[in-house]
């Protein structure tokens, strides 16, 4: 483990390489966790917009001559909203699995300590709970924020109102206004996720859940908000890509069915999985580093050392065959 740098100094691509560094040293591992974990989360991310089209597609058909015969569209409403919420039970949990397992064996290797499978499977137990109690309390914050933005452009039409001016929604000047008022909302909302970068890892490794990953990722985050923001317009735009081009492939596909027996098809859908899978991993895995180095900016981590190794000097290898990192601890 490397000294750390000054706040000014850290930038993502010092982030992107300790990550780097950490999986090519544990490779076999953070592959299988991959496998387990990931690939099915990306496949699923990019196979749900075909497998909802074939679904509405046979709804519609099935609506149609159901309609001819006899009005009962119940049974269709149900179809219909079943894959919706499997989907998105199964991303939620994958996801939180995902991270909680990745963030344990990032946490592992960086300290030096023996990285197992079977380990890091078994600290989804205590740091499942957490993740979920923390991201249902970020989402209600969210949820709020958003209805105040909400509440705000209904007050302000209703006051134009009751001073009698009348409002044309197709204005220049109103679509202006809402324009900047979302903008507004969305750099809220990214101000947010940027001081949230670390939630996901505190709650995993301090198992701490609620309020409190939130104001501790607040607290550690000061002095690199602008890696954080890197990282989150760097992951987020090339997952972004990767999903909006399944998605147009899903909407510009004509025959679905036709589709999944297109070699053409198929090797996108792994190609794309693929990348995807490496995009989640490396995002994880920088947002554990990230933790760590602001950690070590806000002289944490020296005192955790000590008390850890109670040297004055400790040697942390990564793995065999490669030159160890020396840390000096320095006590006062």
């Amino acid at each position: 483990m490397s000294m750390p740098p000054a706040p000014s100094q850290l930038h993502f691509r010092a982030v992107l390489s300790e990550s780097k560094r950490i999986i090519n040293a544990h490779s076999r591992h953070f592959l299988a966790l991959s496998v387990i974990f990931l690939l099915p989360l990306s496949f699923s991310l990019i196979v749900y917009p075909t497998l909802q089209q074939l679904l509405t597609d046979s709804v519609t058909n099935e609506s149609q001559i159901l309609f001819l015969v006899t009005y009962q569209d119940q049974p269709i409403n149900t179809k219909t909203l079943l894959l919706p919420l499997a989907y998105i039970v199964f991303v939620f949990i994958f996801s939180l699995c995902a991270v909680g397992t990745i963030s344990y064996s990032v946490i592992h290797a960086f300290y030096g300590r023996p990285v197992k499978l079977i380990s890091a499977i078994k600290s989804i137990l205590s740091s499942f709970f957490p993740l979920l109690i923390t991201f249902v309390v970020s989402q209600i914050i969210i949820f709020f924020i958003t209805v105040v933005f909400g509440m705000l452009l209904f007050f302000v039409i209703i006051g134009i109102e009751f001073l009698g001016f009348q409002i044309d929604y197709s204005s220049p000047y109103f679509i202006g206004f809402l324009v900047m008022l979302l903008l507004v909302l969305l750099i809220v909302l990214v101000y947010l996720q940027v001081n949230w970068t670390l939630v996901c890892v505190i709650a995993v490794v301090e198992s701490s859940w609620g309020l409190e990953p939130l104001r501790r990722s607040k607290s550690l985050i000061k002095g690199v908000r602008g890696v954080a923001l890197t990282l989150l317009l760097f992951f987020g735009s090339f997952a972004g890509i990767l999903m909006l081009g399944s998605l147009v492939s899903a909407v510009g596909s004509d025959g679905i069915g036709d589709g999944w027996k297109s070699w053409a098809f198929v090797v996108q859908i792994v190609v794309t999985s693929a990348f995807l899978v490496l995009l989640m991993l490396y995002n994880a895995a920088a947002n554990t580093v990230l933790y760590m180095y602001c950690k070590a900016i806000h002289g944490e981590l020296a005192m955790e050392i000590a008390e850890e190794f109670s040297k004055e000097y400790v040697s942390l290898p990564f793995d065999d065959g490669k030159v160890p990192h020396v840390v000096s601890v320095a006590c006062i």
